[in-house]
């Protein structure tokens, strides 16, 4: 591989990376226009497990909005360990794990997810976006938080 190659590669993976910080921050604060982004404009396969299944990212967005999308929801993803292989110029895989915290102010519940995302990603003229995305469940706790005013 030329220096110039390895640079591309190195290049690509840096942007990916960036790519998931930013989809999963924006979960985080709520901005449905940047996660929204994240994705690929024409047909993608995002499978959410018992969130759902979608063939455009719409769908996930509509999901977001009517599930997560309330000031009284305090999502926490940490994305981490990512493993990114470049495929091609236009083509590349990813398997990122994930520690999800939400605290529910409304149903007054703490619930800690792990799992793993398995991601394919495709280059567009905007940069690199989500292709296809599929979240595998390896552990779940929900907990009811202490009352308020209670120690």
């Amino acid at each position: 591989m030329t220096i110039e190659e390895r640079l591309h590669q190195l290049e690509s993976i840096e942007a990916i990376k960036q790519l998931k910080a930013r989809y999963l921050s924006a979960c985080d604060r709520k901005q449905t226009d940047i996660m929204r982004d994240c994705f690929v404009e024409t047909e993608a396969h995002i499978d959410y497990g018992n969130v759902g299944q979608f063939n455009h990212r719409d769908g996930l967005i509509d999901v977001f909005n009517e599930l997560g999308n309330h000031e009284y929801i305090i999502d926490m993803h940490h994305g981490q360990n990512p493993q990114i292989q470049i495929i091609d110029s236009n083509t590349a895989t990813g398997n990122w794990q994930l520690y999800f915290q939400q605290i529910n102010k409304k149903e007054n519940t703490l619930t800690q997810l792990g799992g793993f995302y398995d991601d394919i990603y495709t280059y567009t003229q905007e940069g690199w976006r989500i292709k296809s995305t599929r979240f595998t469940v390896t552990s779940q706790l929900t907990t009811a938080l202490p009352a308020k005013g209670t120690d």
